[in-house]
């Protein structure tokens, strides 16, 4: 069986429902598992219905209205016969999410996320089915949730194999169509479970391990996977392939390839992962698999914008042992900072950080006591695995090196 994952952008409105049919139509369906992601920005519109549920009840059900008028909307070019029985299914769908709100006694953001977001996932795979099965391409809808299991870890719930590997085969049909869910499962009272970021990408993975699949292939905007992004440098290349651990290097220094939980299954199965475009399908695309490197073989660029470098030293030249770096990454830790780049001697550390949640002027005033601190703000974080002289050149050109570290694959640098 092949996975195939569509994420929001490829179904976006009724245009790019029709297109992802072209697909289909065009590399084949049959033996075939699409896990699908909410339309467009579904996601981020359920998410302001869950902050107004908590925060603002008079905004609450005008944002619930905006989400249903938008998938009305495609479903009117859809279905132009407004008696279609899917416009009931969906309107039952909402009509749960409204039924949530009012009974819930829950006062947890988290259970409350993904019993509300988790609908922008079903209503699209409804929608989806549903048009399929009207143009004559017969397809069994499935609930991701009675597929795979996790713990209450709410928005970022860990998988039970071996509960979801039961589930799986014995509810998927081979040899058909089947669609489904992205992001979604369920926990032991069969409350709704979401499971963290890229969680699509890994639902694909999952299903795909379970089943043995042949591959799982990734439908995106762009031709594959490319060495640099194309917004911030220029003649980005398509990388043929990748080895797994290549991508896992790529994606751990930031790059917007494949996350490393989706690649570890596939990884332990040998399942490859293709990336390829839904513009044109029939293009090879990027294969991730088994193998040595990257082809063609080329230096790799990733950036972050916007971070923050702090310099440290101990206030009286003494050492910066074990136990100051222990307290500093408590504090990094307890201020939700993610840490890009590390680099230490006797009485100075240096960290590269992001800072994401906005508490960085609440971790300075528990690092003053203790250090002298250099706080440099939005400055860029570069990565380029496979680095040569004329790339090194090329970035330090024009820019000011706050940072660099060099290890015989991978050069970073730290500039304003």
């Amino acid at each position: 069986m092949r996975i195939f994952k569509f994420g929001g952008a490829s179904i976006k409105d009724a245009k790019a429902v029709k297109n992802v049919v072209s697909v289909l139509q065009q590399v084949g369906h049959k033996n075939t598992l699409v896990v699908v992601s909410a339309m467009g920005k579904t996601t981020n519109a359920m998410e302001v219905v869950v902050n107004s549920y908590f925060s603002d009840k008079n905004a609450l059900q005008a944002s619930i209205q905006e989400v249903y008028d938008y998938h009305t909307n495609i479903l009117n070019e859809l279905f132009p016969n407004d008696k279609h029985p899917i416009y009931e299914d969906v309107k039952t769908l909402f009509d749960e999410v409204q039924g949530f709100l009012a009974w819930n006694k829950s006062p947890k953001h988290g259970f409350v996320y993904d019993q509300v977001v988790g609908y922008g996932e079903l209503i699209s795979s409804t929608i989806i089915s549903a048009y399929l099965n009207e143009i004559g391409i017969t397809n069994n809808w499935l609930d991701v949730r009675n597929l795979i299991k996790t713990n209450d870890q709410y928005r970022d719930a860990v998988v039970n194999w071996d509960q979801t590997q039961e589930n799986v085969t014995k509810i998927v049909n081979q040899g058909e169509l089947n669609i489904t869910q992205g992001f979604l499962g369920s926990d032991d009272n069969n409350f709704t479970t979401t499971l963290g970021r890229e969680g699509s990408d890994y639902t694909a993975a999952i299903l795909a391990y379970c089943l043995n699949a042949t591959d799982v292939t990734i439908w995106k905007d762009v031709p594959g996977v490319l060495n640099a992004d194309p917004r911030y440098f220029e003649d980005a290349q398509l990388l043929n392939s990748i080895s797994y651990r290549e991508a896992i290097e790529l994606a751990f220094y930031g790059a917007s390839v494949i996350h490393p939980k989706t690649l570890q299954p596939l990884q332990r199965k040998k399942i490859p992962l293709h990336v390829k475009s839904f513009i044109n399908p029939l293009e090879k695309g990027t294969t991730v698999g088994k193998g040595v490197g990257i082809e063609p073989k080329v230096p790799c660029y990733i950036v972050k914008k916007n971070q923050v470098l702090m310099k440290l030293s101990s206030l009286d030249f003494s050492f910066i042992v074990e136990d100051s770096i222990s307290e500093l990454f408590k504090m990094l830790h307890d201020h939700k900072m993610k840490v890009d780049l590390i680099q230490s001697s006797a009485i100075s550390f240096s960290v590269c950080i992001d800072n994401k949640f906005g508490q960085l002027e609440s971790l300075l005033n528990h690092i003053q006591g203790r250090f002298k601190v250099t706080c440099h703000e939005n400055v860029s974080l570069y990565t380029v695995r496979h680095f040569n002289g004329d790339v090194v050149d090329t970035l330090q050109n024009g820019r000011e090196v706050l940072l660099e570290q060099r290890g015989k694959e991978t050069i970073q640098l730290v500039t304003k």
